[in-house]
């Protein structure tokens, strides 16, 4: 439950927490990084995931006698967060306010033996620095999965609709039905493509399927038969030829050396003219100004997601001035329910530590000096 208490950049507690490679009964010095919540902190006593919630764990952690420190305060030598790195056993932190933790910093972290990510996405963690290290590094597979994929289609469906123009018409006090309708399309029929199809993609696929939609996807590895049939989905091994054939694409890779950058202007010239994108992946993956100048052009007719570069983004970041886009702040995993799920999957994993025992093996980004597959 989130505690009803004031926010302040750095709040201190106490915990029982270890990586399960070394677990331990003696003290551990616990920190964990989160969003502000402000005034919205006692609207909703599950609202855990934020600074103010600090995951729900203070108690069971201060009833053991570990300390815990929360900050939002995370970027620069200056920062809350870089004055516990030297001392620091484990760190929490998230995909919707990410502390970035560089090589440098881990270099810092002398007694850092875990990092864990509450919610998805490990991506803002030097993972080869971290395996060299022989740090463990784990987070709370599957716990808003059913968020992010939900909220992509929404996306889909706001994008193809042309919603938000008829929202701004109400807003400023207009009405103007050509100015929306010229450019809104039913999605039955539309052939949709996912790059990438795992745990959020194969749910994506499925809640699609009422849809009457002609569905695809690309992915390092094909899916179970069953599902494609239950989909209806069709595996396109080459990338460039799904694209070419979808009105709709949807992001669902995670950020790799391999993937940063990887929807350049050359590849995104070689979809189909005003291919409507959502990409709650990661803002790396786009080539930032290669999307701006192909809404620009009308190459890419809407885009929609919840991820920028970096995090949060500029107040001057060129995706919000954008035409056709409906962006939002790094919201589509942090729902309450999926706060609680990983909420509840850090303090499983916690008590793992505690104990010396092993993490459920799909929450291994980093163990024993090696890196899961989606990583490498």
């Amino acid at each position: 439950m989130a505690m009803k208490r004031a926010a302040t950049s750095a709040i201190r507690a106490f915990s029982s927490s270890s990586p399960a490679s070394s677990a331990s009964a003696e003290s551990k010095k616990i920190v964990g990084v989160f969003y502000k919540a402000n005034e919205y902190a006692s609207l909703n006593p599950n609202f855990v995931g934020s600074l103010e919630g600090a995951l729900g764990i203070r108690d069971w952690l201060e009833s053991q006698g570990h300390q815990y420190i929360v900050t939002d305060d995370k970027e620069g030598l200056d920062s809350e967060l870089e004055k516990h790195i030297p001392d620091l056993h484990v760190l929490i932190t998230t995909p919707f306010h990410p502390a970035y933790v560089t090589a440098e910093r881990i270099k810092r972290a002398k007694n850092l033996q875990l990092l864990l990510t509450a919610g998805i996405g490990s991506d803002h963690i030097d993972l080869e620095a971290a395996a060299a290290a022989g740090l463990t590094v784990a987070e709370v597979t599957g716990s808003n999965v059913v968020s992010v994929a939900e909220d992509e289609l929404m996306r889909i469906l706001i994008l193809v609709r042309n919603f938000l123009p008829g929202y701004h018409q109400v807003i400023n006090g207009e009405w103007n039905v050509a100015a929306i309708a010229y450019r809104a399309y039913d999605l039955e029929g539309k052939t949709v493509g996912t790059v990438g199809a795992g745990r959020i993609g194969k749910l994506l696929l499925q809640r699609l399927k009422p849809f009457n939609c002609n569905l695809l996807y690309h992915d390092r590895l094909k899916m179970d038969p069953e599902l494609e049939k239950q989909t209806g989905a069709k595996f396109e091994e080459d990338l460039d030829s799904l694209l070419s054939k979808c009105d709709v694409v949807v992001i669902n890779t995670p950020l790799t050396e391999k993937t940063r950058g990887m929807f350049d202007k050359e590849r995104i010239a070689k979809m189909k003219k005003g291919v409507l994108i959502v990409n709650n992946a990661r803002g790396a993956i786009m080539d930032t100004q290669a999307v701006v100048d192909a809404c620009s052009s009308g190459q890419i007719g809407g885009y929609s997601g919840d991820v920028w570069n970096p995090q949060p983004a500029p107040k001057d970041h060129p995706w919000r001035y954008m035409p056709n886009h409906a962006m939002t702040p790094h919201i589509s995993g942090t729902t309450i329910d999926g706060q609680l799920r990983y909420a509840a999957g850090v303090k499983d994993m916690l008590d793992r530590y505690f104990k010396g025992e092993e993490f459920p093996p799909q929450n291994y980004i980093v163990k024993e000096g090696k890196l899961a597959s989606q990583y490498l």
